[in-house]
């Protein structure tokens, strides 16, 4: 049978990345008592709950892969992230502000 979603666990480690930091999805899959791929993770994160700080988790390279899903999305979270002072240049993240959960 297949293993429900770890969700609960995983919108906890989403509120653990502090503001001005980002981590990737693959970061938080590896991060979970039952770890799952950053695919999975970002599927799982395309119906996170409001109030989510889902602006701070992007891919491992620093790119915003949300914009393929919706380019609004993508300004939105450049917006939010250059409200915290994430350093982000020609659309990708600093590694700098790369934070393990």
């Amino acid at each position: 049978t297949p293993v429900a979603p770890p969700l609960q666990e995983l919108w906890s480690l989403v509120e653990s990345v502090p503001p001005g930091m980002v981590t990737s999805y693959g970061a938080l899959g590896r991060a979970l008592r039952h770890p799952a791929s950053g695919y999975m993770v970002g599927r799982w994160m395309a119906n996170c709950p409001e109030g989510l700080p889902w602006w701070r988790i992007v891919a491992k390279s620093g790119l915003l892969p949300i914009g393929k899903r919706d380019p609004r999305l993508e300004a939105m979270q450049l917006a939010r992230l250059a409200e915290e002072g994430v350093p982000v240049c020609d659309g990708k993240v600093s590694p700098d502000a790369f934070y393990e959960p």
